[in-house]
């Protein structure tokens, strides 16, 4: 129950995002819905992928698509995305939202292969892989290359869930879940920064 409404959230939060950063590079409508299911959807393909399931979730369950739909073109509204575009912070938390959700998925999803490794690799690429396909999409260099501190959170919060997944794993994915968004907020407002070749 609480990975399905992890699910829900991550898709909402990163079809906003997707749109938003569509909007901003003055796409129409069928352009910021595309980047927003993208971004929405595109973490979980590749965590799929990666543990073999095809065809993934996003083709077999066409609830998550609909509602990544939904959620982008409530925010091409001119009521919403106007508010959006007049205030960052909405946006960065929305995004570290959706990065704290997925990379909680998709580190739950690798528990079965008892392989810590790919446990934490498997939540941070979900985590990232949406946003990663959607700067491509709108022709920026990803955010995780070059953005605030932006996949550390995801590492550190599977981290987190990986040490208290013995104990309870709902509060493993609550606290990791937890930890990454309140590190992308701090990020984002405090200028973290990882060391930059000169």
């Amino acid at each position: 129950m609480v990975r399905y409404i992890l699910e829900i959230i991550g898709t909402v939060a990163f079809s906003v995002s997707g749109a938003v950063v569509a909007i901003q590079k003055k796409m129409d409508i069928l352009g910021v819905t595309t980047l927003g299911v993208i971004t929405a959807l595109g973490g979980g393909i590749f965590r799929d992928i990666l543990i073999g399931k095809t065809p993934p979730t996003a083709f077999n369950n066409p609830l998550y698509a609909l509602v990544a739909i939904v959620a982008a073109i409530i925010t091409f509204l001119p009521v919403v995305s106007k508010r959006i575009n007049l205030d960052r912070f909405i946006w960065v938390f929305v995004d570290s939202i959706g990065l704290g959700a997925f990379t909680m998925i998709g580190v739950s999803a690798g528990t079965s292969f008892n392989n810590v490794f790919f446990e934490i690799f498997l939540g941070v690429t979900t985590g990232v892989g949406g946003g990663v396909v959607r700067d491509i999409c709108a022709g920026n260099l990803p955010m995780i290359f070059i953005k605030h501190f932006y996949a550390c959170p995801c590492i550190i919060g599977a981290v987190v869930f990986v040490i208290l997944n013995g104990y309870n794993a709902n509060i493993a994915v609550i606290l990791g879940f937890t930890v990454i968004v309140a590190l992308r907020l701090l990020a984002a407002k405090y200028k973290w920064h990882l060391p930059k070749a000169k």
